[in-house]
């Protein structure tokens, strides 16, 4: 059942990192050609499409970690034994399933100053809505980080999901 729903989570990842990027490039287009044709443009779509980065980005990060393809400086592995290759990894990964949950739970904060101002993200949408991804996401690479840094990367699907 568990490697059934790494399959499904990394559909979903793969879905909405198509979709908004189609969604981006399509307005972010849509946008230069309106200016320089026409004068216009859609008023809130510059900030639709920071949104939308924002998103891959973080979406991105997500997917990644969940195959542990995260850029890395790997000079330990080159030189070190198997046994203190594993030892470096669980650290590492326990290290950066911190810096994520560190990162969920202050951008929940930063989420919760713009909740409390009211602070428009684009069009009339909130600007908490827009970043709700960021503590989300976050989550989720603490989760697939911690569980690496636990089972030393053994027991998981493609999609980072314990099997």
């Amino acid at each position: 059942m568990n490697g059934r729903l790494g399959r499904v989570v990394h559909t979903v990842e793969t879905a909405l990192l198509v979709a908004l990027l189609l969604v981006m490039i399509g307005v972010a287009v849509y946008q230069v050609l309106a200016r320089n044709l026409f004068g216009t443009g859609i008023v809130w779509g510059d900030e639709l499409v920071r949104v939308s980065v924002l998103w891959v980005t973080m979406i991105g990060a997500a997917s990644a970690a969940a195959t542990d393809s995260h850029i890395r400086i790997d000079i330990v592995s080159r030189f070190a034994s198997e046994k203190m290759n594993a030892l470096a990894n669980r650290t590492t990964s326990a290290f950066t399933a911190l810096v994520c949950g560190l990162l969920g739970w202050y951008s929940v904060r930063f989420i919760r100053w713009d909740y409390l101002d009211d602070t428009i993200g684009f069009g009339a949408v909130p600007a908490w809505v827009c970043e709700l991804i960021i503590p989300i996401a976050a989550a989720v690479m603490a989760l697939r980080y911690l569980i690496r840094a636990v089972t030393g990367g053994r027991g998981q699907s493609a999609a980072g999901v314990p099997t």
